[in-house]
């Protein structure tokens, strides 16, 4: 019982989250009204795009935002509604309409917690860095080009290509409006660029969000608005379950549960390496307890209504950069907008969507580090490609799909890397020569003997010919799994139907099981063919041809 609920503690909220408070609440508190704001056209818009509806995106970012901000592994972590989920939850609405993604949200936030206190979380760290950054730089190019539409004052094609949308939407839009929100974005741009260089405690987003509004309104500017937002919370409802369209969302939500895992715990790994206006790190987090967060977030919206919710490296990026240090941030940017929906909605619907736009493109640059980008192009020639496929992905698809490619092509750099360095040498016999030696063969394996360089080992024992022993030494042999053992099976019936003698020598004990199991050992001609010494091996082989060799010597 005790180790059960020492176990459960790793999930629960503790002192440990608001160590730093004391002197970093006022700094939260502005980090976290920061990003409510820039928060709030991103949740209403990603609401619309996924056809659930504004309202279910309002709702998600408050609801998921708090329970997330309370319960997650991340200090600066701040989730919502996501460009990625509403790729996945658009097809979910039009075959099951807006009224099953509640139940789609509970079944997945239901999945998400399983891995989390499965232990899964932890997998994300086996995610190479080339993946990582190359993620970080695609979503850093997807965020800027969402804010196209908006930066040129126009409206972009819902569910269509990032890319392709900023395109789309850069010529349709029309002079005097795109030169006035351009202006906006580029005056937004300067305050927050420039601020910082005066006072780095300066909240450089809120005062340039601030100004903006203000001036597009002294100089009237027919540019587009936030616009009109609800006015509450809808009452808490269990979801409404139908036996037989449950079934038919198990699949959507599984898609929707891997998808909120890997995004919430690469942003979460994302804004763990990145560093505040301080020059701090923002800390470790902790993968297990980051899920089960995420999970309890989305189940929480579906009784609101709502959608399934991640981290959100957007926001998340913004509150680092806005100084954040404790969960006080994500917390206040919940209440934020949850007191604009109840207090402000009318006042906050005339900011001014450039103004954002402009926050986010900033927010996007500084998300890539030109240092970071050029240690991975300078690295191998592996990694640089693994990098760059894994950015182009992600702004030509999707980010489950980037990854997926991505983890692929270094699964099998990694693999040509591991053959390569993989292989068998033939040795001369130690000590002083004698007859007979020329028809023993020695060969040593090196490395990893795996399925990638299996094949090569046994063509290359395969090619030595005139020999009536071999010797093969597995002492350096530093991997071999069951392809491998089994190659040493073909190996050694290949050579004793040739009449060649085989002994092995120093069969390490990390392997030994493997080639006992595989059928390594049965394959010798006899049991006493295995050895640990060298020269004990040797001296066995010289007795198989020693006969051979006095027989030729006598003829002579």
């Amino acid at each position: 019982m005790r180790a059960a609920r020492t176990y459960l503690g790793r999930f629960l909220p503790s002192r440990h989250d608001y160590q730093s408070l004391h002197s970093a609440w006022k700094t939260d508190l502005l980090s976290g009204i920061t990003v409510g704001i820039v928060a709030l056209p991103l949740a209403l818009a990603f609401g619309v795009s996924s056809g659930v509806g504004a309202e279910a995106g309002l709702i998600t970012a408050v609801v998921a935002g708090l329970v997330a901000a309370i319960m997650g592994g991340s200090n600066v972590q701040v989730s919502g509604p996501t460009g990625a989920m509403v790729v996945v939850l658009a097809p979910v609405v039009a075959s099951h309409g807006a009224g099953s993604i509640a139940v789609v949200s509970l079944l997945a936030g239901l999945l998400v917690c399983a891995l989390g206190l499965s232990g899964l979380g932890r997998a994300v760290a086996f995610i190479p860095w080339p993946v990582v950054e190359g993620f970080t730089l695609g979503i850093a190019a997807i965020i800027f080009l969402q804010q196209v539409p908006m930066a040129t004052g126009t409206a972009g094609v819902p569910g269509e290509n990032t890319l392709l949308s900023a395109i789309g939407s850069a010529s349709r839009s029309s002079f005097p409006t795109a030169l006035q929100t351009l202006a906006v974005v580029a005056g937004v741009a300067a305050v927050m660029l420039l601020l910082p260089r005066l006072h780095k405690a300066l909240p450089a987003s809120l005062i340039a969000v601030l100004l903006a509004t203000v001036a597009a309104d002294l100089l009237r500017l027919d540019i587009p608005r936030i616009g009109a937002l609800p006015h509450s919370l809808p009452t808490p409802a269990m979801p409404a379950f139908d036996a037989s369209p449950v079934g038919g969302l198990l699949m959507p939500a599984v898609s929707i549960a891997a998808l909120a895992a890997i995004e919430s715990l690469l942003s979460a790994r994302v804004a763990s390496g990145m560093v505040g206006p301080d020059g701090r790190p923002t800390g470790a987090y902790v993968p297990d307890r980051e899920l089960t967060g995420q999970g309890l977030a989305s189940m929480a919206t579906a009784f609101f209504g709502g959608m399934p919710a991640t981290g959100a490296i957007a926001r998340t990026a913004v509150n680092v950069r806005s100084g954040a240090k404790t969960r006080l941030s994500a917390i206040v940017h919940a209440l934020v907008l949850l007191a604009i929906i109840y207090l402000a909605a009318g006042l906050v619907g005339r900011i001014p969507l450039a103004v954002l736009s402009g926050i986010l493109m900033v927010t996007a640059t500084r998300m890539v580090s030109r240092r970071t980008v050029n240690a991975v192009l300078r690295s191998t020639r592996a990694d640089a490609a693994v990098f760059v496929l894994t950015a182009l992905i992600t702004v030509a698809f999707d980010l489950i799909v980037a990854i997926e490619i991505g983890l692929a092509a270094a699964a099998v750099f990694t693999l040509r890397k591991f053959a390569s360095l993989s292989g068998v040498q033939r040795e001369e016999i130690p000590g002083e020569r004698v007859p007979g030696d020329k028809h023993i063969a020695i060969f040593r394996l090196d490395g990893a003997m795996f399925f990638g360089a299996a094949e090569r080992v046994l063509q290359e024992i395969n090619k030595v010919q005139d020999i009536q022993v071999a010797i093969i030494r597995l002492s350096q042999l530093r991997m071999l799994d069951a392809t491998g053992a089994h190659t040493l099976v073909e190996v050694i019936s290949a050579l004793e139907l040739r009449g060649v003698t085989v002994l092995l020598k120093g069969v390490q004990p990390q392997h030994l099981d493997l080639v006992t199991n595989v059928g390594v050992i049965r394959s010798l001609r006899h049991h006493k063919h295995l050895f640990t010494a060298l020269a004990a091996a040797v001296e066995h082989a010289r007795s198989h041809v020693r006969p051979n060799a006095d027989a030729g010597a006598a003829a002579s």
